[in-house]
């Protein structure tokens, strides 16, 4: 692979390297400088001068040297030593312990001016006659215990400064570690990016399934990292940077390391909100740190994942410009095509709300290409679960094909954790193998929730429960445009959901025409006309019906203009397209009386709905209280059974309450075949 030329470094570039350099300098200056100053005090005389301290001691009685001698300084101080003992003799030096006492001191002071045991050192620098002299006059007055030293005598001086330096700097130096360790004070305009090299990537686009097309858009890339003249010589230019955009779950991230694994380049991942800290200006650092770090590794990769965390439109932020996001954000953007081009470098960014970055990123230069990673089809989930089921024991009944039609809807994410969940399930059975049971029982964990089986419930409250999903399924069997039900439960699931109806699409499916949404209403208000037929009153069970019932038709009405009010949209939405339960940033752009005309023209269109469901019911009022009795015997009740309850107790020809067309045929045994389309939905009280 040819390299590209590493582009300057700019003079900006090692200033904390520089930092770091001139903190260390100091230090040793300032130790230097205390040696110096506050190097052992000794009283320095001449050889001459220790000669004749020397002869002024005669040995008393028991042999010990004594006798004194009044020595001037080089300050004009007279000091009297005496009782010269412990001399040592070295080649360069000779250093003994005597009594001083200060003769200039006034009368009140000699006491306090007296020393006992001070030390005084004569320097011998070559000068063998005078070691010659002063050796001579020990032996002759009785210094018989001076030892000649091999050594200089620095560390006899010096030693004890010295390990205590040392003993500094090695605190200091473990301090400045600690203090450059993660989330401290100097390290804060440090990149927290990982740098992944060749080795660490095993992974290939053949790891990738699912999302064909999008491989096949960034497939460009690897070849512009393998082979750049083959563009250059055409005076191509290789995209500056690549956005995924896509749900969450569907592989954006595992698409960027299949990238850096083929292209054979040094990968670099951190996430968006890895620049951001309270701190203003940290943010920017970090940019500018890693984009440093990649050009000394240039070509490479820089994934940064959810770049929304970083990438918000400026402007929105309550503080205002000056704010440490949106300092990050130019800091970024400069990087990216500013003045000084970073060739070779290649940002890959993954989001899952692209209305939510700011203009300047998307434009040419900078992002030049997005990639939809969207949520695979019945093939690509096929593929992707053929990936996962690698490394799990299948059993014979196993169809892949049959899993994937089943779980229309599905992320690669949720594929991958529909077989996990499968195979805990076998081994907490017993099996030796994963069968299409646990597959099954899978699906309803994953969109239902678990089940709650030592939950106990009033019996008055289990039959309410029995009735309400009774209207679920019976109104999703009887209508047209209605996905076929699958099974009916009155176990409890997930958080708060006492009973669920569930519902498998057909095919996949991307668009809705209003007949469809109405239908979808009717199911959803069933449960609640059910209770009150039997009742003669409502629970709260149906609290998250109504909720997702009544935004169904105000989405009718000021999103889509399927209502009186016409072909009008009524709400600016910020919604994501990839994130549907995501809160939208509504605007309203209508007057006070257009809102009040919304909400009646909303009211309408349920109550029209309520009053359809409230007849199909009664009409087939035998068939809601067989199939609420069967699921007061069984709690569970599957597509086929359900189809069987319901035809033996229908009457008269199948034709929907309020309608002009036919029920549409279903063969038997449909409601219970696996199909494909958008994601399982399970209708339920909660």
């Amino acid at each position: 692979m040819d390299n590209h030329d590493e582009p300057p470094r700019r003079s900006g570039d090692s200033r904390s390297n520089n930092s770091i350099l001139y903190i260390v300098v100091a230090i040793v200056v300032a130790f230097f400088i205390a040696i110096y100053f506050i190097r052992p005090s000794r009283d320095t005389i001449t050889p001459a001068q220790l000669v004749d301290l020397i002869d002024a001691h005669e040995p008393d009685a028991s042999g010990k040297p004594v006798g004194s001698l009044a020595i001037e300084n080089s300050k004009g101080k007279k000091i009297l030593y005496s009782n010269l003992r412990n001399a040592t003799v070295s080649k360069s030096m000779v250093s003994a312990v005597v009594d001083r006492e200060d003769l200039d001191a006034d009368n009140k002071d000699i006491a306090s001016s007296k020393e006992k045991g001070a030390p005084i050192v004569t320097y011998l620098p070559g000068d063998e006659q005078s070691l010659n002299e002063i050796t001579d006059a020990l032996k002759a007055h009785g210094f018989k215990d001076y030892s000649g030293d091999p050594g200089d005598g620095f560390l006899e001086i010096y030693g004890g400064l010295l390990f205590m330096t040392a003993l500094i700097v090695i605190l200091f130096y473990l301090m400045m570690r600690r203090l450059g360790g993660a989330g401290s004070a100097i390290a804060f305009g440090r990149s927290r990016g990982k740098m992944h090299m060749q080795d660490d990537l095993n992974i290939s686009f053949e790891d990738v399934a699912g999302i064909e097309e999008a491989v096949e858009e960034v497939k460009e890339i690897v070849d512009f990292l393998r082979s750049p003249d083959k563009y250059q010589e055409l005076g191509g230019r290789i995209p500056k940077g690549v956005l995924l955009v896509g749900p969450p779950g569907t592989g954006k991230t595992l698409l960027a390391k299949a990238i850096a694994g083929e292209a054979g380049v040094t990968f670099f991942s951190l996430s968006g909100s890895d620049f951001v800290e309270m701190f203003v200006g940290v943010g920017a650092a970090r940019v500018r740190d890693m984009f440093q770090q990649a050009a000394a590794k240039n070509p490479c990769i820089i994934f940064i994942d959810e770049l929304d965390a970083l990438g918000k439109t400026r402007g929105s932020g309550m503080v205002g410009g000056h704010d440490e996001r949106e300092q990050t954000l130019n800091a970024l953007l400069v990087e990216m095509d500013g003045f000084d081009s970073n060739s070779g470098i290649i940002i890959i960014a993954a989001t899952n709300r692209p209305e939510m970055l700011d203009p300047a990123l998307l434009r040419p230069g900078r992002f030049d290409r997005q990639v939809l990673v969207d949520r695979p089809d019945a093939a690509g989930r096929a593929d992707i679960l053929k990936v996962h089921v690698k490394s799990v024991k299948l059993d014979e009944s196993v169809d892949v094909k049959k899993v994937a039609s089943i779980t229309a809807g599905f992320a690669g994410a949720d594929l991958a954790n529909l077989v996990n969940e499968a195979a805990l399930l076998a081994a907490r059975k017993g099996k030796p193998a994963v069968s299409m049971e646990e597959f099954d029982e899978g699906v309803e964990r994953v969109t239902a929730g678990l089940e709650k089986k030592q939950r106990v419930m009033h019996e008055e409250e289990k039959n309410r429960v029995a009735y309400h999903e009774s209207g679920h399924a019976l109104v999703a069997y009887c209508l047209p445009n209605t996905d076929p039900v699958h099974k009916v439960s009155i176990i409890p699931r997930g958080l708060a959901a006492l009973g669920y109806t569930m519902q498998r699409p057909t095919e996949d499916r991307f668009l809705m025409t209003q007949g469809e949404l109405e239908s979808r209403i009717q199911v959803l208000l069933a449960g609640t006309v059910a209770e009150e037929m039997v009742y003669d009153e409502i629970s709260t069970g149906a609290s998250n019906d109504l909720e997702r019932a009544t935004e169904l038709a105000r989405g009718m009405v000021t999103d889509y203009g399927m209502s009186r009010l016409g072909r009008v949209n009524y709400r600016q939405s910020g919604r994501s397209a990839f994130i549907p339960e995501a809160p939208d940033e509504r605007m309203r752009s209508h007057s006070e009386e257009t809102t009040r005309e919304i909400d009646l023209e909303v009211k309408r269109i349920l109550d029209e709905m309520l009053q359809k469901t409230r007849s199909l019911l009664s009409d087939r009022r035998d068939s809601l209280i067989a199939l609420a009795e069967r699921l007061i015997e069984v709690e569970s009740v599957d597509g086929e059974e359900l189809r069987r309850v319901i035809e033996e107790h229908s009457h008269g020809p199948r034709i929907v309450p309020g309608t002009d067309s036919p029920k549409r045929s279903r063969p038997a045994g449909e409601a219970d075949k696996p199909e494909e389309g958008d994601a399982p939905s399970a209708e339920g009280a909660s």
